[in-house]
Protein backbone atom coordinates (compact mmCIF):
# COMPACT_ATOMS: atom_id res chain seq x y z
CA UNK A 1 0.00 0.00 0.00
CA UNK A 2 2.21 2.62 0.51
CA UNK A 3 4.37 1.69 -2.90
CA UNK A 4 1.45 2.02 -4.30
CA UNK A 5 0.40 5.12 -2.70
CA UNK A 6 3.43 7.06 -4.56
CA UNK A 7 2.02 6.76 -7.92
CA UNK A 8 0.23 9.57 -8.86
CA UNK A 9 -1.26 9.85 -12.41
CA UNK A 10 0.17 7.56 -13.69
CA UNK A 11 -2.40 6.85 -16.64
CA UNK A 12 0.29 5.80 -18.91
CA UNK A 13 0.71 2.65 -16.88
CA UNK A 14 -2.85 2.18 -16.82
CA UNK A 15 -3.31 2.65 -20.43
CA UNK A 16 -0.18 0.25 -21.40
CA UNK A 17 -1.78 -2.72 -18.84
CA UNK A 18 -5.01 -2.04 -19.97
CA UNK A 19 -3.49 -2.98 -23.47
CA UNK A 20 -1.37 -6.15 -22.09
CA UNK A 21 -4.19 -7.54 -20.77
CA UNK A 22 -6.46 -6.94 -23.89
CA UNK A 23 -3.55 -8.51 -25.89
CA UNK A 24 -2.83 -11.68 -23.27
CA UNK A 25 -6.40 -12.24 -23.43
CA UNK A 26 -6.77 -12.46 -27.43
CA UNK A 27 -3.71 -14.80 -27.52
CA UNK A 28 -4.36 -17.24 -24.62
CA UNK A 29 -6.32 -19.99 -24.84
CA UNK A 30 -9.89 -19.91 -24.62
CA UNK A 31 -10.56 -21.57 -20.82
CA UNK A 32 -10.71 -20.50 -17.37
CA UNK A 33 -7.66 -20.48 -16.50
CA UNK A 34 -7.20 -17.60 -19.11
CA UNK A 35 -10.01 -16.07 -17.84
CA UNK A 36 -8.61 -16.16 -14.21
CA UNK A 37 -5.35 -14.56 -15.38
CA UNK A 38 -7.82 -11.81 -17.04
CA UNK A 39 -9.33 -11.20 -13.79
CA UNK A 40 -6.30 -10.11 -11.91
CA UNK A 41 -4.58 -8.70 -14.62
CA UNK A 42 -7.70 -6.44 -14.93
CA UNK A 43 -8.00 -5.77 -10.51
CA UNK A 44 -4.38 -5.05 -10.96
CA UNK A 45 -4.93 -2.15 -13.29
CA UNK A 46 -8.25 -0.89 -11.40
CA UNK A 47 -5.79 -0.86 -8.28
CA UNK A 48 -3.03 1.18 -10.18
CA UNK A 49 -5.45 3.84 -11.97
CA UNK A 50 -7.24 4.54 -8.56
CA UNK A 51 -4.00 4.85 -6.89
CA UNK A 52 -3.01 7.36 -9.95
CA UNK A 53 -6.22 9.04 -9.19
CA UNK A 54 -5.32 9.71 -5.30
CA UNK A 55 -8.16 8.82 -3.96
CA UNK A 56 -8.32 7.86 0.01
CA UNK A 57 -6.27 4.87 0.56
CA UNK A 58 -9.33 3.04 2.73
CA UNK A 59 -11.42 2.94 -0.88
CA UNK A 60 -7.97 1.54 -2.48
CA UNK A 61 -7.90 -1.14 0.40
CA UNK A 62 -11.61 -2.31 -0.55
CA UNK A 63 -10.76 -2.64 -4.33
CA UNK A 64 -7.71 -4.61 -3.04
CA UNK A 65 -10.30 -6.50 -1.24
CA UNK A 66 -12.39 -7.03 -4.24
CA UNK A 67 -9.67 -7.83 -6.36
CA UNK A 68 -8.82 -10.72 -4.21
CA UNK A 69 -12.23 -12.00 -3.82
CA UNK A 70 -12.62 -12.03 -7.68
CA UNK A 71 -9.26 -13.78 -8.43
CA UNK A 72 -9.95 -16.37 -5.13
CA UNK A 73 -13.41 -16.96 -7.21
CA UNK A 74 -11.55 -17.19 -10.52
CA UNK A 75 -9.42 -19.76 -9.42
CA UNK A 76 -11.58 -21.66 -7.54
CA UNK A 77 -14.22 -21.98 -10.55
CA UNK A 78 -11.38 -22.25 -12.89
CA UNK A 79 -10.28 -25.85 -10.83
CA UNK A 80 -13.96 -27.00 -10.64
CA UNK A 81 -14.96 -25.54 -14.33
CA UNK A 82 -17.59 -23.21 -12.91
CA UNK A 83 -18.80 -21.72 -15.72
CA UNK A 84 -21.10 -19.66 -13.42
CA UNK A 85 -18.72 -18.91 -10.87
CA UNK A 86 -16.25 -17.42 -13.27
CA UNK A 87 -18.87 -14.82 -14.62
CA UNK A 88 -19.48 -13.76 -11.01
CA UNK A 89 -15.88 -12.85 -10.86
CA UNK A 90 -15.89 -11.27 -13.97
CA UNK A 91 -18.44 -9.29 -13.37
CA UNK A 92 -16.80 -7.71 -10.32
CA UNK A 93 -14.12 -7.10 -11.88
CA UNK A 94 -16.25 -5.31 -14.42
CA UNK A 95 -18.10 -3.01 -12.11
CA UNK A 96 -14.58 -2.11 -10.29
CA UNK A 97 -13.83 -1.18 -13.53
CA UNK A 98 -16.45 1.02 -13.90
CA UNK A 99 -15.36 3.01 -10.55
CA UNK A 100 -12.33 3.32 -11.56
CA UNK A 101 -12.99 4.59 -15.17
CA UNK A 102 -15.46 6.88 -13.61
CA UNK A 103 -12.80 7.65 -10.80
CA UNK A 104 -9.80 8.85 -13.16
CA UNK A 105 -12.66 10.24 -15.87
CA UNK A 106 -13.63 12.90 -13.04
CA UNK A 107 -9.94 13.47 -12.14
CA UNK A 108 -9.59 14.48 -15.83
CA UNK A 109 -12.40 16.77 -15.74
CA UNK A 110 -11.27 18.72 -12.89
CA UNK A 111 -7.73 18.64 -13.60
CA UNK A 112 -6.95 22.79 -13.52
CA UNK A 113 -4.95 22.10 -17.06
CA UNK A 114 -4.78 19.58 -19.75
CA UNK A 115 -1.59 18.49 -20.41
CA UNK A 116 -0.20 15.09 -22.24
CA UNK A 117 -1.09 13.03 -19.03
CA UNK A 118 -4.70 14.48 -18.80
CA UNK A 119 -5.10 12.88 -22.44
CA UNK A 120 -3.55 9.77 -21.10
CA UNK A 121 -6.44 9.71 -18.60
CA UNK A 122 -9.16 10.00 -21.14
CA UNK A 123 -7.18 7.70 -23.00
CA UNK A 124 -6.80 4.88 -20.66
CA UNK A 125 -10.61 5.45 -19.22
CA UNK A 126 -11.77 4.46 -23.04
CA UNK A 127 -9.54 1.63 -23.52
CA UNK A 128 -10.75 0.10 -20.08
CA UNK A 129 -14.74 0.58 -20.87
CA UNK A 130 -13.46 -1.97 -24.02
CA UNK A 131 -12.13 -4.36 -21.93
CA UNK A 132 -14.76 -4.00 -18.97
CA UNK A 133 -17.76 -4.30 -21.61
CA UNK A 134 -16.04 -7.61 -23.11
CA UNK A 135 -16.54 -9.25 -19.52
CA UNK A 136 -19.83 -8.12 -19.32
CA UNK A 137 -20.85 -9.93 -22.71
CA UNK A 138 -18.82 -13.12 -21.75
CA UNK A 139 -21.23 -13.07 -18.14
CA UNK A 140 -24.15 -12.45 -19.82
CA UNK A 141 -23.83 -15.53 -22.28
CA UNK A 142 -23.15 -17.41 -19.46
CA UNK A 143 -26.08 -16.45 -17.36
CA UNK A 144 -28.75 -16.15 -20.19
CA UNK A 145 -27.34 -20.11 -20.81
CA UNK A 146 -27.47 -19.53 -24.32
CA UNK A 147 -25.10 -18.46 -27.00
CA UNK A 148 -24.32 -14.88 -27.08
CA UNK A 149 -23.77 -13.86 -30.77
CA UNK A 150 -25.82 -15.19 -33.65
CA UNK A 151 -24.32 -18.30 -35.75
CA UNK A 152 -21.94 -18.46 -32.68
CA UNK A 153 -22.40 -21.56 -30.13
CA UNK A 154 -19.45 -20.43 -28.20
CA UNK A 155 -17.22 -17.49 -27.77
CA UNK A 156 -14.18 -17.16 -27.01
CA UNK A 157 -12.33 -14.39 -25.46
CA UNK A 158 -10.95 -13.04 -28.06
CA UNK A 159 -14.31 -12.64 -29.80
CA UNK A 160 -15.98 -10.68 -26.65
CA UNK A 161 -12.75 -8.40 -27.23
CA UNK A 162 -12.53 -8.28 -30.83
CA UNK A 163 -16.92 -7.23 -30.30
CA UNK A 164 -16.12 -5.19 -28.25
CA UNK A 165 -13.58 -2.99 -29.67
CA UNK A 166 -15.10 -3.03 -33.02
CA UNK A 167 -18.25 -1.92 -30.82
CA UNK A 168 -16.52 0.92 -29.02
CA UNK A 169 -15.02 2.38 -32.04
CA UNK A 170 -18.03 2.11 -33.99
CA UNK A 171 -16.33 0.04 -36.46
CA UNK A 172 -18.88 -2.83 -36.70
CA UNK A 173 -17.42 -5.39 -39.29
CA UNK A 174 -20.86 -7.26 -39.00
CA UNK A 175 -18.96 -10.74 -38.52
CA UNK A 176 -19.97 -10.88 -34.90
CA UNK A 177 -23.65 -9.61 -33.87
CA UNK A 178 -25.00 -10.30 -30.63
CA UNK A 179 -27.98 -12.86 -31.25
CA UNK A 180 -30.76 -11.18 -28.69
CA UNK A 181 -30.94 -9.49 -25.59
CA UNK A 182 -29.66 -8.06 -23.27
CA UNK A 183 -26.84 -8.17 -25.48
CA UNK A 184 -28.18 -5.93 -28.12
CA UNK A 185 -28.39 -3.18 -25.42
CA UNK A 186 -25.59 -3.36 -24.44
CA UNK A 187 -23.62 -3.22 -27.49
CA UNK A 188 -26.10 0.15 -28.45
CA UNK A 189 -24.97 1.69 -25.02
CA UNK A 190 -21.28 0.86 -25.76
CA UNK A 191 -21.43 2.81 -29.19
CA UNK A 192 -23.06 5.87 -28.06
CA UNK A 193 -20.49 5.62 -25.30
CA UNK A 194 -17.35 5.39 -27.54
CA UNK A 195 -18.85 7.85 -30.19
CA UNK A 196 -19.74 10.54 -27.52
CA UNK A 197 -16.17 10.03 -25.47
CA UNK A 198 -14.77 10.07 -28.83
CA UNK A 199 -15.60 13.19 -30.56
CA UNK A 200 -16.67 15.27 -27.50
CA UNK A 201 -14.25 14.57 -24.59
CA UNK A 202 -10.79 13.46 -26.52
CA UNK A 203 -11.13 15.86 -29.37
CA UNK A 204 -12.01 18.63 -26.73
CA UNK A 205 -8.71 17.60 -24.37
CA UNK A 206 -6.77 17.59 -27.61
CA UNK A 207 -7.94 21.27 -28.53
CA UNK A 208 -7.17 22.67 -25.11
CA UNK A 209 -3.78 21.12 -25.34
CA UNK A 210 -0.70 23.12 -25.73
CA UNK A 211 2.47 20.98 -25.99
CA UNK A 212 5.58 23.11 -24.60
CA UNK A 213 3.84 25.65 -23.68
CA UNK A 214 4.56 26.39 -19.74
CA UNK A 215 1.56 27.35 -17.35
CA UNK A 216 2.94 30.49 -15.98
CA UNK A 217 2.81 31.97 -19.91
CA UNK A 218 -1.46 31.74 -18.97
CA UNK A 219 -2.58 30.27 -15.96
CA UNK A 220 -5.93 28.83 -16.00
CA UNK A 221 -8.50 30.62 -13.89
CA UNK A 222 -8.35 29.07 -10.48
CA UNK A 223 -11.38 25.76 -9.91
CA UNK A 224 -11.61 25.87 -13.35
CA UNK A 225 -11.42 22.08 -14.50
CA UNK A 226 -10.89 20.69 -18.12
CA UNK A 227 -14.43 20.08 -18.60
CA UNK A 228 -15.49 23.78 -17.87
CA UNK A 229 -12.86 24.75 -20.14
CA UNK A 230 -14.14 22.84 -23.48
CA UNK A 231 -17.35 24.36 -22.72
CA UNK A 232 -16.22 27.80 -22.76
CA UNK A 233 -14.49 26.44 -26.22
CA UNK A 234 -17.60 24.92 -27.83
CA UNK A 235 -19.54 28.30 -26.75
CA UNK A 236 -17.36 30.13 -28.95
CA UNK A 237 -16.44 28.25 -31.73
CA UNK A 238 -20.93 27.96 -31.44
Amino acid sequence: MRKAGRVSDAYGLVLLLTLLTFMVLSMLPNSNWSRALGVGMSGFTSIIGLTSSQVPRRLVQRAVAIVAVAVVLALASATAELDLGMAIAQTLTALLMIITALTILKRVLLAPEVSFRTILGALSTYTMFGLLFAYFYAATAVIQGSPFFSGVEHGSNSDFLFFSYTTLTTTGYGDLVPAGQPGQSFAVFEMLFGQIFLVTLVAGLVSLWRPGRHDATDPPPVGEGALHRIEKDLSKDA
